[in-house]
């Protein structure tokens, strides 16, 4: 049997995983400014897949385009995140919620937490934290509700870059992470779903305090 060959990604898909990549593990900052032609030059290619990337990244709200500062990498302040994780706590805990009365495998989760341990690096330990979190809603039942949690999900990883560069919380998370997973599988969706919620609330809380104070 001849194999069906893997499809190469487009031009356009690798510079925007790229960008996207920086951008989500903080080497590329919020306010910085993304030339065109510098990033062609570093990735190989023409400006055309560099444009068409980043208006794929302005929609999705991880850059911001104007026309006179061009475009920059999106500010994250206490409105942006509150914001973005109010959609969180209100959605998430929901999903996990169904995710748990339906029986769902949550092996997806189990392995994203254990490569969060066994990361070694800041890019590795943000990949495995959005996975773990994406491994907790997907099985919900209800694909829109899925996708709707996808739509904030890169915004969610940017707040999260920008708060772990200030001060960095990963062993509480872990911590946290732990005990959402062993309530989930134990077959608790209520207790896993109150400490899922109480585990967003807490992360924008300590890491904008001003946005608490602004509800």
């Amino acid at each position: 049997m001849t194999s069906v060959p893997t499809p190469i990604p487009s031009r356009t898909q690798f510079v925007l995983d790229a960008i996207k990549h920086r951008i989500l593990t903080g080497q590329l900052t919020p306010g910085q400014a993304l030339v065109e032609t510098e990033l062609a030059a570093q990735f190989g290619v023409s400006k055309t897949p560099v444009r068409e990337a980043l208006k794929t990244l302005a929609g999705t709200g991880l850059v911001v385009m104007s026309q006179y500062k061009g475009v920059t990498v999106r500010m994250v302040d206490a409105d942006m995140a509150r914001e973005v994780y109010d959609v969180r706590l209100l959605l998430e805990p929901e999903a996990l919620r169904r995710a748990v009365r339906r029986g769902s495998s949550l092996e997806a989760a189990r392995d994203a937490l254990a490569r969060s341990d066994r990361a070694t690096d800041t890019a590795e330990r943000s990949l495995a934290n959005r996975e773990f979190h994406r491994s907790l809603y997907m099985p919900c039942g209800n694909p829109l509700l899925g996708r709707m949690l996808d739509e904030v999900r890169d915004q969610a990883a940017l707040v999260s870059a920008v708060a772990w560069a200030a001060d960095p919380s990963w062993e509480r998370e872990a911590s946290e992470h732990r005990e959402i997973l062993r309530l989930a599988l134990d077959g608790d969706a209520d207790g896993a779903a109150a400490a899922l919620h109480a585990h967003i609330a807490s992360f924008v809380e300590r890491a904008f305090p001003e946005a608490d104070e602004e509800r």
